[in-house]
């Protein structure tokens, strides 16, 4: 359209009040024009001139286009380049001591929960199953790690009966409440500890999304409660096409 467009302004700019042959007094000798003639004939002049650097400024400019890469549409937020949750060190439901390090090449998906939620925290680790079944082989390079936020009552016998029924990889990431605090407050993650009607019978309020590393143990997502398995596949299929 921009080429049509200039295409019929450069016509209408020659087309200005130049005289013609036909018009020529006294043996096809120009007249002079007159000033009005004149200006008007340096303004077509102009007016060309403009329109030919436009045109050739946009075809410039979709050159470079078509020569940079595309950058990957994630359906997550988009977090690159954050100067937070940059890694941790908790004991896993088996006892081991585990950081990011431990799953280079792997991408990562971290949740922070706690094992007598009612609905998020099932929800959302199912979900990660479900992501894992679909990726097929490249399952393997999908690791899920569930952090919890009431280590009074998720010991690690609780915590392994837990992961078990989601995924026999996932593992859950235990700290002393002095650990917990310090990775939530790097993550910038919210939980708070809401008293029932006994001792034991408390809640956990806490953040709901879960953080997505890339296989070099970038943080790369943050993927908010409720996006949906399908969603969340999508972008570690994106994650991992970039490190093949």
């Amino acid at each position: 359209l921009l080429h049509l467009a200039s295409v019929a302004a450069v016509r209408r700019a020659a087309a200005g009040p130049l005289h013609s042959v036909k018009n020529m007094p006294f043996g096809g000798r120009p007249a002079l024009p007159d000033r009005t003639a004149r200006e008007a004939f340096h303004m077509n002049l102009n007016t060309i001139k403009l329109i030919a650097t436009s045109v050739a400024l946009v075809g410039a400019i979709g050159i470079f286009s078509a020569c940079t890469p595309q950058q990957p549409v994630f359906s997550s937020v988009d977090v690159t380049g954050a100067e937070y949750a940059k890694g941790f060190e908790l004991t896993d439901h088996n006892g081991q001591v585990r950081t990011l390090r431990d799953y280079a090449g792997k991408v990562v998906v971290v949740f922070f929960g706690y094992t007598q939620c009612p609905d998020v925290c099932p929800t959302t680790m199912a979900e990660l199953a479900e992501v894992k079944r679909s990726l097929g082989k490249d399952g393997d390079r999908l690791q899920g790690l569930f952090v919890t936020v009431d280590p009074e009552r998720d010991t690690r016998d609780v915590l392994k009966t837990y992961m078990a029924n989601f995924d026999p990889t996932f593992l859950a990431l235990r700290g002393t409440p002095e650990q917990l605090a310090a990775m939530a407050k790097d993550y910038k993650v919210y939980y708070k500890k809401v008293e029932g009607k006994t001792p034991t019978s408390y809640t956990m309020d806490h953040s709901a999304g879960s953080f997505i590393y890339d296989t070099q143990g970038r943080l790369r997502l943050y993927t908010r409660y409720g996006s949906g398995a399908q969603a969340l596949a999508d972008d570690v299929r994106l994650l991992l096409k970039q490190a093949s």
